[in-house]
C-alpha cells in the first residue's frame, strides 16, 4: 500500500515537471522569454518602483553598447542592453507586471497568457476618451458649417424672389439717397455698385426675412457638442414635460392649451419640429380654427388632403404622360416603339 501511495507521488511530480516544461517551452518569445524578468534586472519579485528604476540604470549604464570598444563586447552588450530594458518596460507597469506575476505563479496557463501578452500589445495606444472627443468635435464642426451652409443657399435663393429682391432694392436705394444727402461721393465702378447693391439686399433679407426649418440661421446652441453637454437638463426637462402632460390632460382631463393643441396637430401630421416650424404662421392658425387636434378632424382634413393632391396630380400633364405610358406600355416594360 505504502509503495502504491510512493508511485502516485512520483507519478504526480513527473506530471507537474512535464507541465511547466511545456509551459516554459510555449512561453518562448513573450515577456523576458526563458529568462526571469526579475532575475534580468537583479531584484526580487518585492522589489518597489524605485529599486527597480535604479537597478535598470545601473545595469543600462554597465551594458551600454558605447561603453564597449571591442565588437564582441559590443555585440553582447546590446543583446545584455535589449534584455535590461525589456524586463524594465514590463516591471514599471503595474498591470503588466501584474500579468507577469500571475504567469510566473500560473506557467500552465499558457495560452491565457499569450492572449493577456498580445492583447496589451494590439491595444490602441490612444485613450479612448480623447478619440471620442475628437470624433465629437469633428461632427460638430462639420454639422455647424453644413448649417450655414444651408443658409446660405437659403438667402442666395430668396435674392433671386422679385417679391423679396424688389423690396430690399427700395430699401437699399433709399439708404443710397440717403448716403449721398450726407455729403458721401460716389466713386465707385460699376462693379462695385452692383456688389454693394448685392450686400445690401442680402443684409436686408437676413435682416427682415424669418427663415425657418432646416434652412434657418444656425446657432451654437444646435451642434452635437453643446447639445450633449445639455443632455442631462434635456432629459429632465423631457420627463417633466410628459409627467405634466399625463397628470393634467389624462388624470385631471383639462382642457388644451393653443401649444398642446398645436403638438397634437404636428404628431398627426408626422412632421419633425424644424418642418412644423417652418409652416406659415397663417397656416397654422388655420388648423387651430378647424379643430384638428380632434382626430376625427384631422382624419376628414386629411382624406380631403389627399384627394386634392390626387386631383392636382391628375391634372398634371406630365403625369397624364406617364400614366399614358404605363397604360399602352405598361410598368417596367420596354418595346421597340419605345425608341
Amino acid at each position: 500500500m505504502l509503495l502504491y501511495h510512493s508511485r502516485l507521488i512520483v507519478l504526480s511530480l513527473i506530471c507537474q515537471v512535464i507541465t511547466v516544461y511545456s509551459a516554459d517551452h510555449l512561453l518562448e518569445g513573450i515577456y523576458c522569454g526563458k529568462k526571469n524578468c526579475y532575475e534580468v534586472l537583479g531584484v526580487s519579485r518585492e522589489a518597489t518602483k524605485n529599486e527597480i528604476g535604479r537597478s535598470y540604470r545601473q545595469l543600462a549604464k554597465k551594458f551600454h553598447p558605447d561603453m564597449h570598444r571591442l565588437p564582441e563586447a559590443k555585440k553582447e552588450a546590446e543583446e545584455k542592453f535589449k534584455e535590461i530594458a525589456t524586463a524594465y518596460e514590463i516591471l514599471r507597469d503595474d498591470e503588466e507586471r501584474s500579468d507577469y506575476d500571475y504567469m510566473l505563479d500560473n506557467p500552465q496557463e499558457y495560452y491565457a497568457h499569450y492572449y493577456r501578452y498580445y492583447r496589451r500589445r494590439m491595444a490602441p495606444k490612444v485613450d479612448v476618451r480623447i478619440v471620442i472627443a475628437v470624433t465629437i468635435s469633428v461632427i460638430s464642426v462639420i454639422q455647424y458649417y453644413s448649417a450655414w451652409s444651408k443658409y446660405d443657399t437659403a438667402i442666395k435663393y430668396f435674392m433671386t424672389v422679385p417679391k423679396y429682391r424688389n423690396r430690399a432694392l427700395e430699401i437699399a436705394k433709399a439708404e443710397s439717397k440717403e448716403a449721398q444727402g450726407k455729403g458721401k461721393a460716389n466713386r465707385k465702378s460699376k462693379a462695385e455698385q452692383k456688389m454693394e447693391q448685392d450686400r445690401v439686399i442680402r443684409r436686408v433679407i437676413e435682416e427682415n426675412l424669418d427663415i425657418r426649418g432646416a434652412y434657418a440661421k444656425p446657432q451654437i446652441i444646435d451642434i452635437l457638442w453643446i447639445q450633449l453637454i445639455l443632455l442631462p437638463y434635456t432629459i429632465t426637462y423631457y420627463a417633466y414635460w410628459y409627467l405634466r402632460w399625463f397628470w393634467k390632460f389624462t388624470i385631471m382631463k383639462q382642457p388644451y392649451g393653443e401649444e398642446e393643441k398645436l403638438y397634437i396637430i404636428r404628431k398627426y401630421m408626422k412632421l419633425g419640429q424644424h418642418q412644423f416650424n417652418a409652416l406659415e404662421d397663417k397656416e397654422r392658425r388655420q388648423f387651430l380654427d378647424e379643430e384638428l387636434w380632434i382626430k376625427d378632424n384631422f382624419l376628414v382634413w386629411k382624406e380631403l388632403k389627399d384627394e386634392e393632391e390626387k386631383k392636382a396630380l391628375a391634372e398634371n400633364n406630365k403625369y397624364k404622360q406617364y400614366r399614358r405610358y404605363v397604360k399602352q406600355h405598361g410598368v417596367g416594360r420596354m418595346t421597340f416603339d419605345d425608341s
